[in-house]
């Protein structure tokens, strides 16, 4: 699994390159880095870029989990790029467990979700 976090220069950005299986390791290296920047800018908005994403393994889901429980309204927006149906499919999943409003947007969409990121408008 990679994990790569990438604070943007909008602040209270961020985005979050994974690409495997998320581990709870990986929960315990980014969750941190998430937890400070709620702290520093209140809410904040979160780019979840997808690249050859096998999904969860149980532990990193429940990791995930009592993420969104304690940060439910702390996620402004969520956009979540990928190239597979059931990733598109993911977003719609999620948006019951999170106050944020989460939009999918197909990989050669990219630079679209960063544009709707760091938009200052709901849309």
């Amino acid at each position: 699994m990679t994990v790569e976090i990438k604070e943007t220069a909008e602040a209270g950005a961020l985005e979050l390159h994974v690409s495997g299986t998320l581990t709870q390791a990986d929960y315990e290296h980014f969750v941190p880095v998430v937890e400070r920047l709620i702290e520093a800018s209140g809410k904040i908005r979160i780019l979840f870029q997808m690249h050859d994403f096998h999904g969860w393994k149980a532990a990193a889901l429940w990791e995930d989990i009592k993420f969104g429980a304690r940060h439910f309204r702390d996620v402004e927006r969520i956009a979540m790029v990928g190239d597979k149906a059931w990733e598109h499919g993911m977003a719609l999943f999620c948006k019951p467990f999170t106050g944020a409003t989460i939009k999918y947007f197909d990989s050669s969409d990219a630079d679209a979700a960063r544009v709707w990121i760091q938009a200052n408008t709901k849309q």
